[in-house]
């Protein structure tokens, strides 16, 4: 009996360039397709050129081909049902249904969850017109937060430090409508003091397992200065998220969120992506999102020891196995480098060098997101083009490492953080 699995990885960005790069590593994987997929997954894997959001044209294929398990990496596809078309077909499928992915897809709906479940966050006013949202900012003292209610790429958290601050959001969420449908509903909310730290744990609704922490780099310039991106680099695991820290968060959080779901009738399968604020040893929630992070995957996926495909699967199939679950002990971080004028406007088609055929070596992986090989040269197509990663047994080797691999890639334009994990060795925390 052949009990090897054919998996079809849903999206075509660094993230699935990990996922995938994770999963050719199991002796339980018959064959790897990816659709749209990239030039990276394209070494590990046959990319089928069907778009992420095209979920009857992704079924068809499924049914065609006999695939065992399909992972939804993108956020969008969840949000649109893809989960429970997919179950309603009979196949297995790792992501939350389109219900459960609401606790990413609308702030207000998860913030009006935390309260029903006393689940630490930040307090909060949900409005509706900008009307209503200059009366409730009126006089309210700064810093606070203005959140846009859908989803807005990672870029819809608005700082508001003073009175420029709140002219400018005001004017990008109802003068610009840079936000769209997303921004019908905005959520404000108390500016919460700490550090922030991502902790994910794979779920199949019932039973869970906690990966390693890991911390983003959100801002573009060393220092956290500038604007926000999608995230350029992060390390994993955090001196931040200690075993008392990771306790309080599976206490207070992960068995609260999972518990309530249940309870409301939508079960939450998949990856619970929990971003935290941490101040003084205690956790409140930031945000949830419905899948893994990028460029957190980067660096916590390479750290599962145990079978990547028997965890998803098993998560899909209500069937995950704790015990066979394991962690490695060495660490990991991740350098993403970026085209100029990321996350404004950014130049494309430059060509790149120092990619070279150590692309897939196992302790240094480059994975591709902006990026394509046009058949003689690699060129850049996206703002964040490459996630440079590096795997080794302390985290400074990790962060020296992949400073030198950066060092050998260039493009016109590149631009990428310095200080990547800086934070790490800031903090003197024990458990």
């Amino acid at each position: 009996m052949n009990l090897k699995k054919k998996v079809l990885v849903i999206g075509g960005g660094g993230r699935e360039h990990a996922i995938v790069w994770k999963l050719a590593q199991s002796p339980t994987v018959e064959k790897i397709f990816c659709a749209p997929g990239n030039s990276g997954t394209a070494r590990i894997a046959e990319n089928i050129a069907i778009s992420e959001s095209d979920i009857e044209r992704l079924l068809k294929f499924v049914r065609e081909n006999r695939i065992d398990l399909t992972v939804v990496g993108p956020e969008a596809p969840l949000m649109a049902g893809i989960v429970d078309v997919f179950r309603d077909a009979g196949f297995a499928i790792f992501g939350p249904t389109k219900a459960a992915a609401r606790l990413e897809g609308s702030k207000a709906f998860a913030k009006e969850f935390m309260l029903r479940h006393g689940i630490l966050t930040a307090s909060f006013q949900i409005c509706q017109s900008r009307r209503e949202t200059e009366k409730i900012v009126a006089g309210k003292d700064f810093p606070y937060v203005i959140k846009v209610d859908g989803l807005a790429a990672g870029k819809g958290a608005l700082v508001i430090q003073n009175e420029a601050d709140l002219n400018a959001a005001l004017a990008e969420i109802y003068t610009e409508n840079k936000f769209g449908n997303a921004a019908e509903k905005v959520v404000i909310e108390d500016f919460l003091t700490g550090e922030e730290l991502s902790v994910f744990a794979v779920t199949d609704g019932n039973r869970y397992v906690v990966l390693h922490s890991a911390q983003d780099h959100k801002r573009i310039f060393d220092g956290d200065l500038g604007p926000n991106t999608g995230g350029m680099g992060a390390y994993s695991p955090a001196p931040l998220g200690s075993k008392s820290v990771l306790r309080k968060i599976e206490e207070k959080v992960i068995r609260p969120v999972l518990d309530g779901m249940r309870t409301e009738g939508t079960p939450y399968t998949g990856v619970l992506y929990c971003g935290l604020m941490i101040d003084n040893g205690e956790p409140s929630v930031v945000e949830f999102n419905a899948r893994f992070g990028d460029p957190e995957t980067q660096v916590v996926v390479p750290l599962i020891a145990s079978d990547f495909v028997e965890l998803l699967y098993g998560a899909a199939t209500g069937k995950i196995d704790e015990s066979a679950f394991s962690l490695s002990n060495r660490f990991a971080a991740c350098v993403v480098l970026a085209s100029k004028g990321y996350p404004g406007s950014y130049e494309k088609g430059k060509q790149i060098s120092g990619i070279d055929d150590s692309l897939d070596n196992p302790n240094q992986p480059l994975f591709i997101a902006g990026a394509k090989f046009d058949g003689t040269q690699w060129i850049t197509t996206g703002g964040r083009v490459l996630g440079a990663t590096a795997i080794a047994d302390s985290l400074e080797s990790a962060i020296d490492l992949v400073y030198r691999r950066v060092s050998r890639i260039h493009f016109d334009g590149m631009q990428f953080r310095t200080d990547i994990g800086k934070k790490a060795f800031q903090l003197k925390i024990g458990d």
